[in-house]
């Protein structure tokens, strides 16, 4: 039987309550500003700032730690002009009949359509993978991964999240289906894509609608 090795817990700091209150207040203050946005300059980002990203959310907690995530980073025109161009085809089919009268209603105050020109303007596309299952390199022995939609969706989390602390903005794009992504980003058959996440600067001058959040009491129950 394997047993993990264990060490001290490092980087954890007591902190007074008046200490983790304001740093809880700094932090909901800082969220408040994460907008999804749909009009990206094409103002270049510097690759560090992706890659930092993408280590935080690999951060994240996940099942028996089998980290059951890929991100792949697309910054080549010509490539962001075929996923364009494949997303746009899904969404013309989604706007054409496939979307049900009330999605439609919806999303309708927030002025969406098929065309997805973001998808080739903003400096990266970020594909996230979730990897169902792994498989040894050596014996080719399929093994497997644990919590997949739970622990994807957090480091997604993790991601958005950080990337908005870096300065950036950002849009989650899921088209329906989305399985050409794996062919444009070769992934294996064991990955299935779960989002493609716009990243880069705001254009000038870009609005976004006026929406509200649930209050404290609508999304808490103590017990």
């Amino acid at each position: 039987m394997n047993t993990a090795k264990f060490v001290p817990l490092e980087g954890f700091e007591y902190r007074d309550p008046e200490q983790m209150i304001e740093r809880s207040h700094a932090f909901f203050d800082l969220m408040k500003t994460r907008r999804t946005v749909r009009s990206f300059s094409d103002r270049p980002v510097p690759k560090e700032v992706i890659e930092n990203a993408i280590l935080t959310a690999g951060r994240a907690p996940s099942g028996a730690n089998k980290q059951p995530w890929h991100f792949a980073v697309i910054a080549d025109p010509s490539v962001k002009a075929i996923i364009r161009a494949d997303a746009e085809e899904e969404e013309r089919e989604f706007y054409g009949g496939k979307a049900s009268d009330e999605w439609l209603k919806d999303v309708e105050p927030f002025a969406t359509n098929a065309n997805k020109d973001f998808l080739e303007i903003a400096p990266y596309l970020i594909a996230v993978f979730r990897e169902n299952y792994s498989t040894d390199p050596v014996s080719g022995k399929r093994h497997n991964n644990y919590y997949v939609p739970e622990s994807i969706g957090i480091a997604c989390g993790f991601l958005l999240t950080a990337l908005h602390q870096a300065g950036l903005v950002t849009l989650t794009h899921t088209p329906s289906p989305m399985g050409f992504l794996s062919e444009v980003c070769g992934r294996p058959i064991n990955e299935k894509p779960v989002m493609l996440v716009v990243v880069g600067y705001p254009q000038e001058g870009v609005k976004v609608p006026v929406i509200s959040k649930k209050s404290l009491k609508e999304i808490t129950t103590w017990i």
